[in-house]
């Protein structure tokens, strides 16, 4: 039997993995709790129609749930159903008045998405 046949069912030498520089490595990390919730965030904006009324709610102080369906050209089921979600994860807010809900952002929760995407300081 030839060397490179005995060779054939040994394992590879380990191979030593790159020291990193500390001034590479994050000095903190976002906790689980938080990751979670700009996750859920950023789940109920990957969608054009949500992200369209969002738009919507930033230009005004609040709009009335009919004016959102027929800014995002939906029937009203499909943007109640947009709206949900949005009010489940906590972008907006809405008061019951009559028949109609009247929806505005949470201000609090877009700052969270803001920071999150924002850039820390750069320290070397």
């Amino acid at each position: 039997m030839t060397t490179a046949a005995m060779n054939l069912g040994a394992p590879a030498p380990a191979r030593a993995l790159p020291v990193l520089n500390t001034c590479c490595t994050p000095t903190s990390a976002m906790g689980d709790d938080d990751a979670t919730s700009l996750a859920g965030m950023f789940k109920a904006l990957a969608d054009p129609a949500r992200v369209k009324i969002l738009s919507m709610l930033l230009n005004a102080d609040e709009v009335c749930a009919c004016d959102v369906s027929a800014g995002i050209g939906k029937t009203a089921a499909t943007t109640s159903h947009h709206l949900k979600l949005l009010r489940d994860a906590g972008l907006v807010t809405g008061d019951r008045r009559g028949t109609w809900i009247y929806y505005r952002v949470v201000p609090e929760r877009l700052a969270a998405i803001r920071d999150a995407l924002s850039l820390g300081p750069v320290e070397h």
